[in-house]
């Protein structure tokens, strides 16, 4: 990889910005000052500093965010926010994305990363990822609704869904539940209470894989993933 590159990954500022701190002699490898941006480095091996501070290379970045209501899962978007738009610039700058997506209502565990194979596994169908979600549901959910989520329910556009885990928190006019499934169709929570005449009023996801929402992190707030959070995550 090239050492202007590098640097620019790592949160230096742009390619201009990396040239500068070059130019005017701040950066060495292995003890050696560099100005020529275009020297070829291995990351794993080279020791780097700038201005003294040592360059701790990482390739990926996995972040736990608990997402709050009115922001989209999206890297992008011309009219709403997004989580992207919560993150740090040191955070920002690793290019991550949000792994699978939370309805723009929707709260809770997400997860964005820039690790692509990480994501592919944890989204892909063929993986079976479970997904808990506690909800908020109007109308007495009962057991009779936790056997037909069971067995699968049919959705409005005909899709029958694979079978869901739900637990009964509490029932009455207004039911608290939790829901655990292992796909992701659109608004799939949602539309599975519609197939039973009920309505999810508040949706948050809990936990994804071996994965818990820390909860002492605030709506909206985010940190990195602890290496026993990321081993767990990665056993599924």
């Amino acid at each position: 990889m090239r050492l202007d590159k590098l640097l620019s990954n790592m949160g230096y500022g742009s390619r201009k910005d990396v040239k500068l701190l070059l130019k005017k002699a701040y950066v060495t490898v292995n003890d050696v000052r560099l100005k020529d941006g275009s020297v070829q480095i291995d990351p794993e091996r080279d020791v780097i500093h700038v201005d003294g501070e040592r360059v701790k290379y990482e390739k990926h970045v996995y972040i736990l965010m608990n997402k709050p209501p009115g922001v989209i899962s999206a890297t992008e978007d011309v009219r709403d926010r997004t989580v992207i738009d919560l993150l740090t610039p040191e955070l920002q700058h690793f290019a991550p994305f949000p792994v699978g997506r939370l309805d723009k209502d929707t709260e809770g565990l997400l997860l964005l990363t820039n690790d692509g194979k990480l994501a592919h596994q944890l989204t892909s169908p063929n993986y079976h990822v479970p997904k808990t979600y506690f909800a908020t549901v109007q109308g007495c959910v009962d057991a009779g609704d936790v056997a037909r989520f069971k067995e699968g329910v049919t959705l409005d556009d005909g899709y029958v869904t694979k079978p869901g885990e739900l637990v009964v928190l509490k029932s009455g006019t207004v039911s608290e539940i939790e829901l655990t499934i292992t796909e992701g169709k659109f608004h799939q929570v949602k539309r599975m209470f519609e197939s039973v005449d009920k309505k999810v009023v508040y949706l948050k996801r809990i936990r994804m894989g071996n994965l818990k929402l820390d909860e002492q992190l605030k709506l909206g707030g985010f940190r990195r993933l602890t290496e026993a959070e990321l081993e767990a995550l990665s056993n599924k």
